[in-house]
């Protein structure tokens, strides 16, 4: 149990980026961008193809990043210049990728387990420190059984994440930022303020998907390989990742929305870590899991703002009716 939910949180922070990316399309930019299926696998597929071809992890990581910005930008001209609906655009887009993931690997998947990769290069230095041995004595002493090899990936993880943050809070209240939200609060708006909100489009687009091909370039370090199909609902991913955070946690400031956005990923892995151990599911039940939980965090919030509504109301009925009353008997 404690290994598993150890796997879902170290997944969970790296899935975190991507749910980021999402949030800035699904969120802020009022986008419907369905590029993210393709452009987590165009991360994956760069950064594997440069390290096979000799190419430093941490190069080919950056590169894979900027492949899926690249891919954001084009949906995005597609839509401004092209006139095409957003979400005709992102369907577009996510087609094109899968054959150009497909060009870019020359088969539909690439083993990277002979390879140095950024996962590799970080544990062997991790090592040296003697932190896991130091953790994994203190586990061990309260009874704690199948301990992780090493605890690297996720201090790592954490740091990276913290310093994202760190970054897009400061991003989204600069000038760009800021027009960035007044375009998804209100495009008319903002254009008559001489904001030139295909630009702002186009680039938060390109963010996005950046962020999203920077999840998939360390997924395929973290777990090994890249495919082709690794990017098949990485949307609907993304979306639980940010309704669950969101109905837990609150978004009234931008700050603690992204906050609740990382939280709301490891939350939701370990859910289906935990869905995935109940003896009638499998693994094939996954896209079932994710579904339900996303009705589930919809659907709640609801729910409960009708009954406090309800419960408003009855009680100023009942205030009502006793002010009635006392006026009757005066």
């Amino acid at each position: 149990m404690f290994l598993a939910l150890f796997g879902a949180v170290e997944s969970g922070l790296i899935y975190a980026i991507m749910a980021i990316g999402v949030y800035l399309t699904f969120r802020i930019l009022n986008f419907p961008d369905l590029t993210v299926d393709g452009s987590f696998v165009t991360g994956g597929a760069v950064t594997a193809i440069s390290i096979i071809n000799g190419v430093p992890p941490i190069f080919a990581t950056i590169l894979g990043a900027f492949a899926g910005f690249l891919a954001g930008c084009v949906t995005g001209l597609l839509h401004t210049k092209g006139k095409i609906n957003a979400l005709l655009s992102g369907i577009l887009m996510m087609i094109a990728l899968y054959s150009i993931n497909l060009r870019i690997m020359g088969k539909p998947n690439l083993s990277l387990s002979r390879e140095s990769t950024l996962k590799n290069q970080f544990i062997e230095v991790w090592e040296k420190t003697g932190i896991d041995g130091v953790i994994n004595n203190l586990l061990g002493s309260m009874g704690i059984e199948r301990l992780p090899a090493t605890w690297g990936i996720v201090f790592l993880m954490i740091i990276i994440m913290i310093l994202m943050k760190v970054i897009i809070d400061y991003f989204l209240k600069t000038e760009i930022g800021l027009g960035l939200r007044a375009t998804g609060n209100n495009q008319v708006m903002s254009r008559s303020f001489s904001a030139n909100t295909d630009t702002l489009i186009i680039i938060g687009l390109g963010i996005s998907n950046g962020l999203v091909a920077l999840s998939g370039s360390l997924i395929a370090q973290y777990g090994g390989f890249t495919d082709v199909g690794m990017g098949i609902g990485m949307i609907i991913i993304g979306l639980a990742s940010v309704i669950i955070g969101e109905a837990l946690f609150g978004a009234k400031t931008v700050a603690r929305a992204t906050l609740a956005i990382i939280l709301g990923a490891v939350i939701y892995r370990i859910v289906v870590a935990l869905a995935l151990r109940v003896e009638f599911l499998d693994t094939g039940d996954m896209k079932l899991i994710t579904a339900i939980l996303v009705i589930v965090a919809l659907v709640t919030p609801k729910i409960v703002q009708v009954q406090r509504e309800k419960k408003r109301r009855l009680a100023k009925r009942a205030a009502l009716k006793v002010g009635h009353v006392k006026n009757v008997e005066a």
